[in-house]
């Protein structure tokens, strides 16, 4: 009986941990999902060209959200990150301030020039 009860726990456990794990792969994707409106402006994953607007991978998390709700807020000056900002919920907001914190920092690579014929 006891051997028994204690490949129930296991099984119970594995089946927990793969929950878990697609849970949290489902929240990396979303977050992706999420910080992909930030792309046109400070670059794929966060990595501006030439730094302006700023690359924001590899920043701070809590740095990052608090600047985030800063302008979703109005306390912060912008001319287009307030109303970017006012689209997403507090955990929104946290969930892209992760994705680009976990993001290798570093500026992008600009695109080759188009060659004439």
């Amino acid at each position: 009986m006891k051997a028994t009860v204690t490949r129930s726990a296991c099984a119970l456990a594995l089946v927990a941990a793969g929950f878990a794990g697609g849970a949290a792969a489902q929240d990396a994707a979303y977050a992706r999902n999420l910080a992909a409106n930030c792309f046109a402006c400070h670059g794929t994953d966060g990595r501006s060209v030439g730094g302006v607007p700023p690359s924001i991978a590899g920043q701070n998390k809590d740095y990052m959200l608090q600047v985030m709700k800063d302008f979703k807020a109005g306390k912060r000056p912008a001319t287009v990150m307030h109303q970017q900002a006012r689209g997403y919920t507090d955990e929104q907001l946290e969930l892209i301030a992760g994705y680009f914190a976990a993001m290798k920092p570093g500026s992008a690579n600009p695109a080759p020039a188009a060659r004439g014929n």
